[in-house]
């Protein structure tokens, strides 16, 4: 494992990132130059060892400069989901007690409001015509191309995406460590030691660079000399094109773009040569059964899970052998014991269902939130995410939702998760949400939400359909009551489902 300065003098002219439908290009040398100005300039403005810094971009390569920027100075900075509102990227600048704040000129227009919001740090605009008080190229361009001379390493400060609520970060406090250092360390066993991610690596991650896997598998594609494509906008027939074109060798995906991919014409899907890769990592979201099946039958036994969180206390793996050993696995731990728990608190054997918990030894905070803290350990080093599930006797794990998500109806526990995976495999049905809505008498009743496929009317006859095709399939409490459609459902561009948005609709006056 090397930092990438070090692959700047070994080979400065080789690409270590390159935006996959321009073509634009950034090499180590560039790289090296770029981030080592901007880590001076952020030092010009005060920001030392420790500090932080806000950067608000779409997917660029003058954000993984800063990024690298901060890295290489001991800097801590929070990526910030660029489909927000104005309020809500100032509540994240005010939470990460940024000093600084880098924008793209894309955002340029708010962030007179934005500063006006967040009155403790300083805002710069990046490209652009920018006011040469606010203009950051013009800062960095008179720095230095050398390093500073505090060289340590820094690491992200990332928020959830608030798919049961308000994002939170995770508390990290700065020590001293070389520049080389993985943060977390788990990265390097999932990119190097299981993913045999190196020099050769050709990396396609199609997902925003604001979001925690894709941010951190294109930094430690950069630490392994490779060169990571990163994606303007995810298309399902594009994204093939670029891994013929480019030689992909390794992937990191979530389910949705598998599903996308997937309803692609066959004759498409056909059109493109896949064979160079090697590495198929997924996860953000559970992966449907008949979903992964047919990636595996399309890809090959290439594709690795993973489960892990932005907490970093506890990471899972199953490889495609694993998986078809134990359909519906995310797999074994990593990083200690999995222990399974109910409401009291009491373990649970094998086979029953229950909060899901890492007990590695891992402790983490979540900023100025004391209550949410303490409500995810089960003992000191035990946390949890907040999903629930069961594991085997061989220790695998299979998650069954959310906890926030769990449907309880005439006292029965109905877990979404199963209902969405066989909705989402119906011919007609685009995407689906299944979640709990008000029922009388049984206090919660199952309603999916769907959006349908290009050219299929959402008719109560189409609803009807569903239902009894999904009846044909799966346990009859488990079946949607009735169904509504949508245009587009909520999701993250990672392709978390915010399933909260739909829910609250329904529950609004109600609790």
């Amino acid at each position: 494992m090397k930092h990438p300065s070090h692959f700047a003098r070994v080979t400065p002219d080789k690409v270590a990132y390159r935006m996959a439908r321009s073509g634009e290009t950034m090499t180590y040398a560039e790289l090296d130059a770029r981030s080592n100005r901007n880590a001076h300039a952020l030092r010009a403005l005060g920001v030392g060892q420790g500090g932080n810094v806000a950067l608000l971009f779409e997917n660029r390569l003058d954000f993984l400069a800063l990024a690298w920027a901060c890295q290489r100075s001991g800097i801590f900075y929070t990526a910030i989901n660029t489909h927000l509102a104005a309020a809500e990227i100032a509540y994240i600048v005010g939470d990460c007690d940024a000093t600084v704040a880098i924008v793209s000129d894309t955002f340029a227009a708010c962030l007179d409001d934005l500063a006006a919001a967040c009155p403790t740090a300083r805002f710069f605009v990046c490209g652009g015509a920018s006011p040469p008080e606010r203009d950051w190229k013009a800062l960095a361009a008179g720095q230095p191309a050398t390093p500073v001379a505090d060289e340590a390493a820094g690491a992200d400060l990332l928020y959830s995406s608030g798919t049961t609520g308000r994002p939170k970060g995770i508390v990290r406090r700065f020590e001293p460590r070389p520049i080389d250092t993985v943060i977390p360390a788990l990265m390097s066993s999932l990119c190097e030691t299981i993913g045999g991610m190196g020099p050769d690596t050709v990396l396609i991650s199609p997902a925003p660079l604001y979001h925690a896997a894709p941010l951190r598998f294109a930094m430690m594609t950069a630490m392994l000399g490779g060169t990571a494509l990163v994606t303007e906008k995810f298309d399902a027939e594009e994204v093939l094109q670029q891994i013929e074109t480019w030689g992909v060798t390794h992937g990191q995906f979530v389910p949705t773009h598998f599903v996308r991919m997937l309803k692609l014409p066959e004759a498409t899907r056909a059109r493109y040569r896949h064979d160079t890769l090697r590495v198929v990592y997924h996860a953000a979201a559970p992966c449907p059964r008949d979903v992964k099946a047919a990636m595996i039958e399309w890809w090959g036994p290439i594709l690795v899970e993973y489960y892990a969180s932005s907490e970093a206390n506890g990471v899972t793996l199953a490889t495609s052998q694993e998986w078809q050993r134990f359909p519906g696995t995310v797999g074994r731990s990593l990083t200690g014991p999995i222990v399974i728990a109910d409401e009291a608190g009491q373990e649970l054997p094998p086979g029953e269902i229950g909060a899901v918990y890492f007990d590695s030894g891992v402790q983490f905070e979540y900023r100025n939130d004391p209550e949410k803290t303490a409500a995810a350990y089960l003992r000191p080093g035990c946390a949890t995410f907040g999903d629930i599930g069961h594991v085997n006797e061989e220790g695998f794990l299979f998650l069954a939702d959310r906890k926030a998500y769990m449907i309880i109806s005439g006292g029965v526990n109905i877990y979404p998760q199963e209902t969405e995976d066989l909705l989402v495999s119906h011919p007609a049905i685009e995407d689906v949400a299944v979640f709990g809505v008000p029922n009388e008498e049984m206090g919660e009743e199952v309603k999916a939400v769907v959006q349908l496929r290009a050219g299929i009317d959402g008719t109560p006859e189409t609803a009807r359909e569903i239902i009894a095709w999904c009846r044909a399939r799966l346990s009859h409490y488990k079946v949607p009551r009735s169904i509504d459609f949508r245009s587009e459902l909520p999701r993250t561009p990672t392709g978390k489902l915010l399933k909260r948005l739909l829910r609250d609709e329904y529950w609004a006056g109600r609790r």
